[in-house]
């Protein structure tokens, strides 16, 4: 007996031992984390989720993906109307202890789970550290370590990016994208819904944009600097119905992701001249939606300022407006060749008779209208960084893609500024140097370069800026990735290494635990979800 009794002892500590162990392994690491003595809850169909009024979604949220992830089934019901309390989680609702908006307060013990916040994104940022703590397995009893857990995030912006233009992907994958967010702590997803190669969002006012507009009627084949080029010559295209959009919005907001639509205005607008020729700067020109990449100064994609153009901007961008919730609608006003409206009589016209010296103070212009169309609906401006380049209202924020010195004249002159520079945060670059990776834009971006980025650099604090940064985002551009299993390659595990860059406190980061962490608890979420990872991340560092 004696024996019996040493192995069961043995056992009950291995188990222990496992759970401290699992409770060091949280992506992104959190702000504060004391370990407790006791024996850990115990998860199993007799528990329920007790929650406060105001989150009943997000209850229903986490059994579901409890459910999913372990098997497990429990019940929900409001906090108010349980008379006692048993082995429960619970969904508190405190604007006192928790003092800032993405929050959470976790305390973990033999007896409750409690999780507090004062926000959906507070109580749905601590669910993704509870989901963490549990296996990721089927089973009739899961152990949480006792634990307490005070975290926030570091930047108050920590998005993603999803092209859907170059590539069209179904509603059940930009859910799915959604719910990589939702884990990994981000807080906004950006929606890259129009470009020269196509328009993705279904509009009433102007129903060309999708009959005409959202299809093209071939598309690259291989990479765009190839010569000769070559093309599949199938009409490819899509769109979303209002309908479908507000099923995502939805889908969203119960995981507290802020979804920001972009309309790339007032270049990279080949699929909106193609519909309505009379909003370029050569209406006779036979057009065509784009089927290459890389336009520009190469072919004609910029609108035309006339009125016919600014009515359709003003409608265009109340019909977003009002469809989506964000405060922010951006606008693109990257990579807007001057050359053609150089060449444009009328155009050149437009700005004598406005005062515009020159085809910067035109672009200018465009996103100075657009600002007030959107003001008209109490919505701000999102742009490129492109559209400091006249002068413009500070009120608009701007998404830097370049490098650092594009940020410190952002922040010079008065904007807030998203970090997003190309390197490393563009995820349409190569992720090792193997001529036999698949094929990516150019460019090399580590995993480890991603995980080392610092948003806000020296240069910006030596210069008093830094509280300019509101955060970063990672872009994922599809040229090449025609399927959602190859943007899973590309983002995986990159889109991991951004999470912890923007929620983890500076001096917390260690990429060499990062690593460890990324393998023993992450990677087995990728395969949980069934997507597709770049496995070879260890062999290619920042410095090869």
């Amino acid at each position: 007996m004696p024996g019996f009794i040493r192995l069961i002892t043995a056992l009950l500590h291995f188990v222990l031992l496992s759970s401290v162990i699992c409770a060091q392994d949280i992506t992104p690491r959190p702000v504060n984390t004391i370990m407790g003595s006791g024996p850990g809850f115990a998860v199993n169909p007799s528990v329920r989720i007790l929650f406060d009024k105001s989150f009943m979604q997000q209850a229903v949220y986490f059994a579901d993906q409890l459910e999913q992830q372990c098997g497990i089934g429990l019940q929900t019901m409001p906090l108010a109307d349980t008379k006692s309390i048993g082995k429960d989680f619970r969904l508190v609702f405190d604007s006192n202890k928790v003092t800032k908006d993405e929050m959470y307060l976790l305390e973990v013990n033999d007896k409750l789970v409690t999780l507090r916040a004062k926000t959906v994104r507070g109580i749905i940022n601590g669910m993704q550290t509870l989901l963490q703590l549990l296996p990721v397995e089927k089973t009739t009893n899961a152990i949480i370590p006792a634990i307490q857990i005070t975290d926030y995030p570091r930047f108050a912006y920590r998005g993603m990016h999803l092209d859907v233009v170059r590539h069209f992907f179904p509603l059940s994958y930009v859910k799915k994208y959604i719910d990589y967010l939702t884990f990994h702590k981000f807080n906004t997803f950006h929606w890259h819904l129009t470009d020269d190669q196509g328009w993705r969002i279904e509009i009433l006012s102007y129903p060309k944009l999708n009959s005409i507009g959202s299809w093209r009627d071939s598309t690259l084949i291989g990479h765009f600097k190839d010569t000769p080029a070559r093309y599949d010559r199938t009409r490819y295209g899509g769109y979303y119905t209002r309908e479908e959009v507000k099923e995502i919005l939805a889908y969203a907001a119960v995981r507290g992701i802020t979804v920001i639509p972009e309309i790339d205005i007032p270049g990279h607008s080949r699929a909106t001249i193609t519909a309505y020729p009379e909003l370029s700067t050569d209406p006779k020109a036979a057009w065509g939606v784009a089927y290459t990449w890389g336009m520009y100064n190469r072919q004609n994609n910029v609108l035309a300022p006339n009125p016919a153009t600014f009515q359709f901007l003003r409608t265009i961008f109340h019909e977003i407006a009002d469809l989506f919730p964000s405060p922010y609608i951006h606008l693109g006003g990257d990579e807007c060749s001057k050359l053609w409206w150089k060449k444009s009589d009328s155009a050149q016209a437009f700005m004598r008779r406005n005062g515009l010296k020159d085809e910067i103070a035109l672009q200018t212009y465009f996103i100075e209208e657009v600002s007030k169309y959107l003001k008209e609906k109490n919505k701000k401006v999102l742009g490129w960084h492109e559209i400091m380049e006249g002068k413009l209202d500070t009120s608009t924020i701007v998404m830097n893609w370049s490098n650092d010195e594009k940020a410190i004249e952002a922040a010079t002159k008065g904007f807030s500024v998203i970090m997003t520079p190309g390197k490393p945060y563009y995820f349409d670059h190569y992720q090792s140097k193997d001529p036999k990776d698949s094929l990516a834009i150019h460019g090399y971006n580590s995993l480890e370069s991603v995980y080392r980025y610092e948003p806000v650099p020296n240069s910006i604090v030596k210069k008093g800026l830094a509280d300019k940064i509101l955060g970063g985002q990672a872009n994922v551009w599809t040229e090449y990735m025609e399927y959602s299993t190859k943007v899973d390659y590309m983002v995986f595990p990159r889109m991991t290494a951004v999470s912890e860059s923007l929620w983890t406190p500076l001096e917390q980061k260690d990429y060499a635990d990062f690593i460890r962490r990324l393998k023993s608890n992450i990677i087995p979420r990728y395969s949980l979800w069934g997507s597709s990872w770049f496995k070879d991340f260890e062999k290619w560092t920042a410095d090869k």
